[in-house]
């Protein structure tokens, strides 16, 4: 991760195909919130979220979230 000034930034991970069943990049993740709750670091930043891509659909899973949509930030519960 890559500490910005009011939170973390997750960053890229990769793993052996072998191991998919165990989501080890959900698993980055969420130690990741684990980490910034435990340090009251109030925010972590998965990056751009492209809701047709498939490759990042995970990212609307983590909630809440903030989506800049017509030029705004709309925080989406």
């Amino acid at each position: 991760y890559d500490r910005v000034q009011d939170g973390y930034s997750a960053v890229y991970t990769f793993f052996d195909p072998n191991y998919s069943q165990f989501s080890l990049g959900k698993l980055a993740i969420l130690k990741l919130i684990e980490k910034a709750k435990s340090n009251r670091v109030p925010y972590v930043y998965l990056g751009y979220w492209i809701k047709e891509s498939q490759k990042m659909s995970y990212k609307g899973q983590y909630r809440p979230l903030e989506c800049f949509v017509e030029n705004r930030w709309v925080k989406i519960t």
